[in-house]
C-alpha cells in the first residue's frame, strides 16, 4: 500500500475519532439548556464531560496537522476556500472552552447564564458548519488550474450541505443525549433518554436522506455496506436507549457516527478535494502530497505516539466512568441581597 493511500486512512481515522468524541460533547452542550433546569441539574450536565472534553478537542488538533503535513495542497486549498466557516468554528470552539473555564468564577446567576449560553451557541456552531464543511469536500468545489478555490460562501450553502449540516447536529444531539444517559443518574438520565428518543427517529430520518443522496451521487459499491451499517446502528441505539440498555445505545451512535464518517471518506478517496470545474484540476491523494521521505518519517512518528495517545486517553475515561447526579453537587452559597 502506498503512504498516501496511508496517510489518507491515517486521516479519515483522526476526523473519525475526533466526530465520535467531540460529538457527544457537543451534544451535551446544545442539551445544556434543555436537561439543565437548575444549577445543580446544569452542573451535572457540564461535569460528565468536564475531565475529558479539552482531550477530545486535541483530535481535532492532530487531524488538521496531519493534513498539513501529509497533504499541504489539501490543506491550503481547504483553510483558504473555507476560511469563514473554519474561522467560525475556531472562534465557537474558543468561546466554548473559554465558558467551561469561566462559569464558576463568579457565584452570581447572571454571569452563569451568559456562559451557559455561549456553551450552548460554541457547541451547536461547529455541529452544524462541520457538517457542512464535510459535505462540500465529498460534493466538490470550484477549483481553478492552481487548485484554487473560485467560489463564494453561497457556493458552499447548498442544499446537500445544509442537509450534512442538519445531520451532524442531530446526530450529536442524539449521541449526547446518549451518553448523559450512560454518565448520569435520577432525573436527569430519565430526560436524557426521552430526548434520545426523540432525537433518534430525525437523526434517521436526517441522516437517511443525506447518506442516500451521497450514495447515489458519490458513493462506490462498498459504502452501501458503511451507509446501511450506519443506519443500522441508529436503528439498534434507539431500540437499546428504548428498553434502559445506555450503554448498548452508546455503542449505537457511535457506531453510525464512524461508518457515517468512513462512508464520506471512502467516497471521496482517492480525491481529497473534487472540482465541480472538471477532474483535472481537482486534488487527489497524488497530486496533493508531501514528499515520499516526509510521509516515510511521519509514519513512524505515529507508529510511536500514537498508541500512547489512545491508551493514556483511555486511561482517563476509564477514571471517569462513574455516573454522577444532583447528590453529587456541593450547594451554591445564596447569592447576596441587593
Amino acid at each position: 500500500m502506498e503512504l498516501t493511500t496511508v496517510w489518507f486512512i491515517i486521516i479519515a481515522f483522526l476526523w473519525t475519532s475526533y466526530f465520535f468524541l467531540e460529538g457527544f460533547d457537543f451534544g451535551v452542550g446544545m442539551l445544556l439548556p434543555v436537561l439543565g433546569r437548575d444549577d445543580v441539574e446544569r452542573r451535572v450536565v457540564i461535569n460528565t464531560i468536564g475531565p475529558v472534553w479539552d482531550g477530545n478537542e486535541v483530535w481535532f488538533i492532530v487531524a488538521g496537522a496531519a493534513m498539513f503535513a501529509a497533504f499541504p495542497e489539501w490543506y491550503a486549498t481547504l483553510f483558504s476556500g473555507f476560511y469563514l466557516p473554519l474561522l467560525l468554528i475556531l472562534l465557537a470552539l474558543i468561546v466554548r472552552g473559554v465558558a467551561f473555564e469561566y462559569r464558576g468564577k463568579r457565584d452570581e446567576a447572571r454571569w452563569r447564564a451568559r456562559w451557559d449560553k455561549a456553551i450552548f451557541w460554541g457547541s451547536l456552531a461547529p455541529a452544524f458548519l462541520w457538517g457542512v464543511a464535510f459535505a462540500n469536500i465529498v460534493r466538490g468545489v470550484p477549483l481553478d488550474a492552481d487548485h484554487e478555490f473560485t467560489g463564494t460562501l453561497v457556493d458552499l450553502l447548498n442544499p446537500y450541505a445544509l442537509l450534512g449540516g442538519l445531520t451532524t447536529m442531530i446526530l450529536f444531539v442524539l449521541h449526547g443525549a446518549v451518553f448523559l444517559a450512560l454518565k448520569t443518574s435520577g432525573d436527569i438520565r430519565v430526560q436524557a433518554r426521552r430526548v434520545a428518543n426523540i432525537a433518534v427517529v430525525a437523526a434517521i430520518a436526517a441522516g437517511g436522506g443525506f447518506l442516500l443522496i451521497t450514495q447515489l451521487e458519490h458513493g462506490k459499491p462498498v459504502t452501501w455496506l458503511t451507509a446501511g451499517g450506519a443506519a443500522a446502528g441508529l436503528v439498534a441505539a434507539g431500540l437499546a436507549n428504548a428498553r434502559g440498555r445506555e450503554g448498548w445505545a452508546f455503542i449505537g451512535t457511535g457506531t453510525a457516527i464512524v461508518l457515517a464518517v468512513a462512508t464520506l471518506f471512502t467516497a471521496l478517496f482517492p480525491d481529497v478535494m473534487p472540482s465541480t470545474l472538471g477532474a483535472a484540476t481537482g486534488l487527489t491523494t497524488e497530486n496533493a502530497a508531501s514528499t515520499p521521505y516526509t510521509l516515510k518519517i511521519m509514519t513512524w512518528v505515529a507508529a510511536v505516539f500514537t498508541p500512547i495517545v489512545l491508551i493514556y486517553q483511555g486511561w482517563s475515561y476509564w477514571v471517569f466512568r462513574k455516573r454522577i447526579g444532583t447528590s453529587h453537587i456541593p450547594a451554591r452559597k445564596p447569592e447576596p441581597a441587593k
